[in-house]
């Protein structure tokens, strides 16, 4: 598939998702916000991918939403019905949400590497994602208080389970700017590196060893992980021992141990492709 602001590309198992607008600051614009969705679409339909790496290409990894493009949907028209006007505006909202959504859904996991402006939507982004690393220019903004509004596409929600409380608030509350040191000091990111290179050797050497694993055992590791952070213990345990009832016997866990024994690299097969009834792209037509 083809996209306008977005890039992608598969190598040895890993999806490069790069944000491409880099004369724009990779500001997303109306069409990123479907085509996300539909990369996401397209790498869940695929057998060869075990990990995601995002990226931006350009000086920033994202300016955040934009503005510019956006402008109508914050105003308000005389010729719609108050109360219809705004339940269309929720659910515009809550289709926006969906665009990060996935990359919390996506069964394999995504790391993202951050440099320069993560700004306003990029925090919703990251934040979405399982594992973030950055390089040391790099700084996040939820923007959007200084807009005058509250996030509404996931940083709210997912931002303080990766960071304390008090400090999440203050950022939301505040819109400052925080560089990539202190973010890594309030463990929102995994490491910072002295510049981009560095980092995004780093991150795809961490998706190497990532999709060098069994790809079933990993689709169980993230989907019990997001589940534990939504529920209790014990209802997280029961979840694990009925998804390893169903799971566990299979190729994996011997390939795996002969692998050890032998001290070789195993092999494991790829997942299965879904069934394609019900698809998630092809939705440029809709309501954004």
């Amino acid at each position: 598939m083809t996209y306008t602001s977005l890039a992608l590309s598969v190598t040895d198992h890993v999806a490069l998702v790069e944000l491409d607008r880099p004369e724009k600051m990779n500001a997303m614009n109306r069409v990123f916000w479907q085509e996300m969705v539909d990369v996401f679409a397209e790498i869940g339909e695929r057998t060869d991918v075990r990990c995601v790496v995002i990226s931006g290409r350009g000086r920033h990894f994202t300016s955040g939403l934009d503005l510019q493009d956006f402008a109508t949907l914050f105003q308000s028209s005389s010729k719609t019905e108050p109360a219809r006007e705004r339940h269309r505006l929720r659910r515009t909202v809550l289709e926006m949400q969906e665009t990060f959504n996935v990359i919390e859904r996506c069964q394999v996991p995504v790391l993202a590497a951050i440099h320069g402006a993560c700004i306003g939507g990029g925090v919703d982004l990251i934040t979405a994602c399982d594992c973030r690393y950055a390089s040391a220019d790099a700084f996040i903004a939820i923007q959007e208080i200084n807009i005058g509004m509250a996030a509404d596409v996931g940083t709210l929600q997912r931002l303080p389970h990766l960071m304390p409380q008090g400090v999440a608030r203050e950022l939301a509350f505040t819109g400052r700017r925080m560089p990539a040191s202190e973010a890594m000091r309030h463990g929102l990111l995994n490491e910072v590196f002295d510049d981009q290179t560095a980092m995004m050797a780093h991150v795809m050497d961490v998706a190497q060893q990532i999709a060098a694993r069994s790809p079933l055992a990993m689709a169980g590791v993230k989907e019990m992980l997001n589940y534990a952070r939504d529920h209790s213990v014990s209802d997280s345990l029961n979840y694990v021992a009925t998804w390893n009832a169903a799971m566990l016997i299979g190729d994996d866990v011997p390939t795996a141990i002969q692998a050890q024994m032998a001290k070789q690299e195993a092999r494991f097969a790829d997942l299965e492709a879904p069934a394609n009834i019900v698809q998630r792209k092809g939705h440029r037509s809709g309501t954004l």
